[in-house]
This record gives C-alpha cells, structure tokens and sequence, in this order.
C-alpha cells in the first residue's frame, strides 16, 4: 500500500486538501482582516464659529453633508466657546454650511476628508440684512408612488350604456 503525502489530507467528504488549498483560504482571510480596519476607518470635523469681529458664536447651526453619507447630512450646534464637532463620517468629499439667524450663512465646499484623519473648519459669520419669511401652506394631492396604475370612477349610466353579450 502507497503512503500519502504529507502535503495532502483526506477531506471529511471526500478527496484530499491540498497545501495550495489552505495557503489560498489562509490569504483570503488575511486581506479580509488587513483591508476591514481601513473601511471601517472614521474621520471628524471640527471647527471654531466667529464673527467678523472675531467674536465667538454659540448656538451656530454647522451642517455637514457629503454623498458618502448614508444619511445625506448630519448637524450640530456649536457650543458656549464657538466650537462644534461632527464625529464617525466616512472618507470623501464634504461641504460644511454654518448659519444662524441675523446673521449670513457661510459655506465651504470640496472639503476631502481622508480616513482616520479630523479636518479643521474655521467660520467666520458677518452680520445679515433684514430677512422676511413668506410661509405658504396647503394641501398636497394625495399620489401613490407605489403604482402607476390610472384609476377612474365611472357613472351608473355610463356603465348601462356599454355593450353586453346580453344585450345583443
């Protein structure tokens, strides 16, 4: 009877596992292990809110939205020494918008954000003009976004007035 090698197994159903085998499923699972930290990788914003007199602004409403956002965009409120921190975003391009009312809104737009990495925005907020809100309220129709199908109510005579099998 020949002797097996050492560099094959017997499998449990059957056939042997090879060497070749092993190394391929011990390197799949070696880049799963190396490549999942950097997805996973978590980068933040912050900044200081002023205004043009180099004041600080608490209670500035920041916005930082992004298409790498599942959400679209997440917001905070700067606190009682202008500062403000957006945590947990994801790698890409963001813009951040600071307003708050009587004031101007600034914007920064294109803002690459790497992985593991905290990018700093400052906003500096000039004095607004006067500004009026028109509200106009009423009701939408009301439309199904689920069906394309086109409904009508018909009338009784309407439907009298159809040819039958019966009626021929």
């Amino acid at each position: 009877m020949a002797e097996k090698s050492t560099f094959a197994q017997p499998h449990p159903r059957g056939g042997e596992m090879t060497v070749v085998k092993c190394a391929c499923g011990a390197l799949a699972a070696f880049i799963v292990l190396t490549l999942a930290p950097a997805a996973l990788a978590q980068s933040s914003i912050t900044g200081e809110v002023s205004d043009n007199t180099g004041g600080v602004r608490p209670g500035v409403t920041v916005e930082v939205s992004s298409p790498a956002l599942i959400e679209g965009s997440r917001v905070a409120v700067s606190d009682g020494t202008g500062r403000y921190t957006v945590i947990d975003l994801r790698p890409g391009t963001y813009t951040v918008t600071m307003s708050l009312p009587g004031f101007s809104t600034f914007v920064q737009e294109g803002l690459e954000l790497q992985a593991n990495f905290t990018l700093t925005v400052n906003g500096a907020l000039s004095v607004g003009a006067l500004e009026e809100t028109v509200t106009v309220s009423g009701e939408a129709p009301v439309v199904d976004v689920q069906s394309a199908a086109r409904t009508e109510v018909l009338q009784r005579d309407t439907i009298d007035a159809l040819p039958t099998p019966r009626n021929t």
